[in-house]
């Protein structure tokens, strides 16, 4: 795996999984861009969509992920300096109060129309304000490890951090020292 810087300050960078083209957070937005995809997914997961989120138009539920998607392209990669990304991104555990060393994070959007977003982005925070997303799903249901599809961002996340203990990354600082000597 390798690293892509995503901001050009370095405070936002994603995974380049072994034999992908692209990057995580890349890969991510053209799958949520994609009405065929779009479409098929949400056949696949109609119950949960209709159970959760009472979404009973599969065109409406691709008009507002395409939106959605939108939104936090613009957040992710249209950075102001001044952007605290601490305000995007949150524990992946709803209930941590203590910071951890890499600790698992979520990224949503604060939607009020209709319903609440289902786009989430995962990341491993590095540092205060650093993180390296390691991927993302459409979250339909209560707790990620109900689908297969939020299960394997959980495996995504946990491989991620280990790789990046078993190469003594803790931080900011030893992440930019590992990019720069490889």
């Amino acid at each position: 795996m390798t690293f892509d810087k995503i901001t050009d300050d370095g405070r936002l960078w994603a995974v380049r999984y072994n034999g992908e083209s692209d990057n995580a957070l890349y890969t991510l937005f053209d799958k949520w861009g994609d009405v065929v995809w779009l479409r098929q997914f949400f056949r696949d997961n109609w119950d949960d969509l209709i159970a959760y989120f009472k979404v009973t138009d599969i065109n409406q539920a691709i008009e507002d992920t395409i939106e959605d998607s939108d939104q936090l392209q613009c957040l992710m990669l249209d950075l102001n300096p001044d952007s605290d990304l601490e305000l995007l991104f949150h524990p992946l555990e709803n209930f941590r109060t203590s910071e951890v060393v890499l600790g698992k994070e979520k990224a949503r959007l604060k939607r009020t129309i209709r319903h609440s977003s289902w786009l989430r982005i995962y990341a491993i925070k590095l540092s205060q304000g650093v993180y390296v997303i390691t991927g993302g799903a459409i979250k339909l249901t209560l707790k990620m490890e109900e689908r297969n599809h939020t299960k394997a961002e959980l495996a995504k996340l946990e491989k991620v951090r280990r790789f990046l203990l078993n190469e003594d990354i803790i931080d900011d600082d030893s992440f930019i020292d590992y990019v720069t000597t490889i």
